[in-house]
């Protein structure tokens, strides 16, 4: 397999650096009127097909049982657990603030890579960002816990799925890029997206989810969200797998942080982009803190 060049990795990351962060406001509109796990799986499955259908139109071959193994536990930690649980903490916390809380990725795929012999034991440098990140981090949950509760009456609930939600996704990059499909790039995220979609498809039927919504009681916001995160943001997440198989784990972690078009110099100037992004996020979401109804 040919390595990727710097121009395509870099290209790769800008894509993400200005589209990924507009999903989490995206997720929070499509969740007003449709339920979390039945959004994320129908979305997944959705974007899913249509990249199987391109992947094998460019020449992919079939895929094997062993990639489907792959795509099955990739699926369920990135998108049933990492973000299926994005999607149904956005219930009870703001997209700005689930944000935020994302940044634990970069500590979480260094140590988990470090202990399980994928990357290298984190730099000094490293840890002194991640202290600065994550100082800044905390300063600025600090100053919204005030409005936790009038977004909801069980913030706590939101802010712990998220942590474990980052803590699985970064298992599950960690997986994939240790694993190497050996499938092309386009028919794995394919793979992983139906397996993921499927997965959130059934937790949504068995929690009754699907039972409890009403498609009449959909929002113009909610569909518009809804078909910009199929078009949009499910097929970013092809480009993340590229990334986090391209670039070193300490590089593809922290994008996870970045606010759209500021790309941050260091990691305190992360949180503190993050967070003004976040704010604009927390504007539009004003209009929008009152309880969800699926029916």
């Amino acid at each position: 397999m040919n390595l990727p060049s710097r121009a395509q990795i870099v290209a790769a990351f800008a894509v993400l650096y200005v589209i990924w962060g507009s999903t989490y406001l995206g997720i929070r509109f499509a969740i007003e009127s449709v339920p979390p796990f039945l959004m994320g799986g129908t979305r997944f499955l959705v974007a899913g097909a249509i990249l199987f259908v391109v992947a094998r139109w460019r020449g992919a071959a079939w895929p094997t049982l062993a990639d489907w193994r792959t795509a099955f536990i990739v699926g369920a930690c990135l998108l049933l657990c990492g973000n299926g649980g994005l999607a149904f903490a956005e219930q009870y916390i703001p997209s700005s603030l689930a944000a935020l809380l994302v940044a634990t990725v970069p500590l979480f795929m260094a140590l988990l890579g470090w202990f399980a012999g994928i990357t290298g034991r984190p730099t000094p440098k490293v840890w002194f960002g991640f202290a600065l990140g994550f100082a800044g981090t905390f300063l600025l949950v600090q100053r919204r816990a005030g409005d936790l509760h009038a977004f909801s009456s069980t913030p706590g609930l939101g802010i712990g799925v998220v942590l474990f939600s980052a803590f699985v996704w970064s298992i599950g990059s960690l997986y994939a890029r240790k694993t190497r499909s050996a499938t092309s790039p386009f028919m794995a995220a394919a793979l992983q997206m139906v397996c993921g979609g499927a997965l959130m498809t059934l937790l949504a039927l068995g929690t009754g989810e699907a039972s409890r919504f009403n498609p009449a009681a959909v929002t113009t916001r909610s569909l518009l969200a809804y078909a910009y995160l199929v078009l949009v943001g499910s097929l970013l997440y092809r480009r993340w797998c590229w990334s986090s198989a391209a670039a070193p784990a300490k590089i593809v972690g922290p994008l996870l942080d970045f606010p759209p078009n500021a790309p941050p110099r260091n990691p305190l100037e992360t949180t503190r982009l993050d967070w003004s992004a976040g704010c604009c996020s927390a504007r539009a979401e004003r209009s929008v803190r009152r309880p969800l109804r699926f029916s």
